[in-house]
């Protein structure tokens, strides 16, 4: 199956934006309209994702994004993923926002 990709500069301002990281890398820093569900939690919160529009999901480098994307389309969902993660959401200095009062970074 092929996973439609996007590029971070590319994801659309009021896109559902599921990261998809561990929790100590989501504290670091991520998009501020982002959704946190770790990819070990997907399974059992799948209800929680809409299935009525496109989940753009992103991870640190987009290989873990990637394995998310695949499954959430094999369950007839439109997910994409973002291409590079969070690693190129930060190099195209798109906002970033922590979680633990310090300056955002991709952990």
């Amino acid at each position: 199956m092929t996973v439609p990709e996007t590029e971070a500069g590319a994801v659309p301002a009021d896109a559902y934006l599921l990261d998809v990281r561990e929790q100590d890398e989501w504290l670091a820093g991520h998009a501020p309209h982002a959704v946190h569900i770790p990819m070990t939690q997907i399974q059992g919160r799948v209800g929680e994702i809409p299935a009525d529009r496109t989940v753009y999901v992103v991870c640190r480098v987009g290989g873990r994004s990637l394995q998310v994307a695949a499954w959430l389309n094999q369950l007839g969902r439109d997910a994409v993923n973002v291409g590079g993660g969070m690693q190129s959401w930060e190099a195209a200095r798109l906002p970033m926002v922590s979680e633990t009062g310090q300056e955002p970074f991709v952990a």
